[in-house]
């Protein structure tokens, strides 16, 4: 019994599923199973080419891969539109040897399922970035009066991801279209909002888990969330479920000190959010009277990158322009 979306991929790119050994229950076939046959079978074919240096490398079969649709949601079956249904196509080329000096380090398991995500993520989506800077002020005011409260009732420090999430939650609800994925030939408007929080396992690599009806929880309630699953992420106790489903991404790099991230989207959603460090700076302010003065607030960039073949840049745009509304005037205090 085979899947949709494992069905697609086996018959687009010709393959006999007795040749694919399933590890999912009772032995039946995934989309992962599917995925690691085709890339062992490109990279058999690479080295094939690599071996016989007399003979041009022969570029490596075309492989169809369609975005798969969200967990939760089926998709209606339509007529493939050649247009949002890109495809692959792995060349071939020479593998590098590594000289006496150099150090082999092999991929670990979460490596290479994050190069085969992004890498098809990049095939797959028109990714395009826009991005926009915004004045926390109003949120640091609040975070500086209750730190020290929040970090004795709640165990852990207040810090801007849970207002920068909250306020995504709000920008969503008029915004729909990026809480979404890509079917076929149909984008996929989801009502749930499970929303994905990238965390680093210690500069070992990227998962996303999953705060489920992220829109039905005020700002504490995602700070709890938030942190619970970082911690259980970095001590591998999640559920295979709290890595899935999830119909938008927020990514943090903002404690580095970044500037700008274009992040890569989380397939199948068309969209994900980057929050970029917060510094003390100067701006002009507007005072009562109507002049302007020069004050130190402290500012940060939120960057999106989005599918273009769902939105366009106006609406993008659009929705960044409302999280910096929210984020600057919103009566943070009143979520405590």
């Amino acid at each position: 019994m085979l899947s949709p979306v494992v069905r697609r991929l086996i018959d687009e790119n010709g393959i006999n599923p007795a040749d694919i050994a399933g590890t999912g229950a009772g032995g039946r076939i995934t989309r992962s199973d599917v995925l690691d046959y085709l890339d062992h079978r490109a990279q058999g074919e690479m080295r094939a080419a690599a071996s016989s240096p007399s003979t041009p490398p022969t570029p490596a079969p075309q492989v169809s891969v369609a975005a798969p649709s969200a967990p939760s949601t089926p998709t209606t079956p339509a007529t493939t539109s050649p247009v949002l249904q890109p495809t692959v196509r792995a060349e071939a080329y020479a593998p590098v040897s590594p000289s006496a000096r150099d150090e082999v380090v092999p991929f670990n398991n979460i490596r290479r399922r994050t190069a085969e995500h992004m890498v098809r993520s990049k095939a797959t989506s028109a990714h395009t970035l826009v991005a926009i800077e915004v004045d926390f002020e109003s949120v640091e005011r609040v975070r500086h009066a209750l730190k020290e409260s929040f970090a004795r009732e709640e165990g852990f420090s207040l810090t801007y991801l849970p207002f920068i999430a909250r306020a995504t939650v709000e920008a969503l609800r008029t915004f729909t279209h990026l809480n979404a994925s890509v079917g076929d030939d149909a984008l996929i408007v989801h009502r749930d909002l499970n929303l994905a929080i990238a965390v680093d396992l210690d500069l070992e690599g990227l998962i996303a888990p999953v705060i489920r009806e992220a829109d039905q929880k005020r700002l504490k309630g995602l700070a709890r969330d938030i942190r619970d699953l970082a911690t259980r992420a970095r001590s591998k106790r999640l559920s295979a479920d709290e890595l899935a489903g999830g119909t938008f991404t927020i990514t943090n790099p903002g404690p580095y000190g970044t500037f700008i991230t274009a992040p890569i989207i989380n397939q199948p959603q068309v969209a994900i959010l980057s929050t970029d460090g917060i510094k003390r700076k100067p701006v002009a302010i507007s005072l009562p009277d109507g002049s302007e003065s020069i004050t130190i607030h402290s500012v940060g960039v939120l960057a999106l990158t989005f599918d273009h073949r769902v939105i366009d840049g106006a609406y993008a745009a659009a929705f960044l322009a409302r999280m910096k509304e929210i984020i600057e005037t919103w009566n943070w205090s009143q979520e405590f």
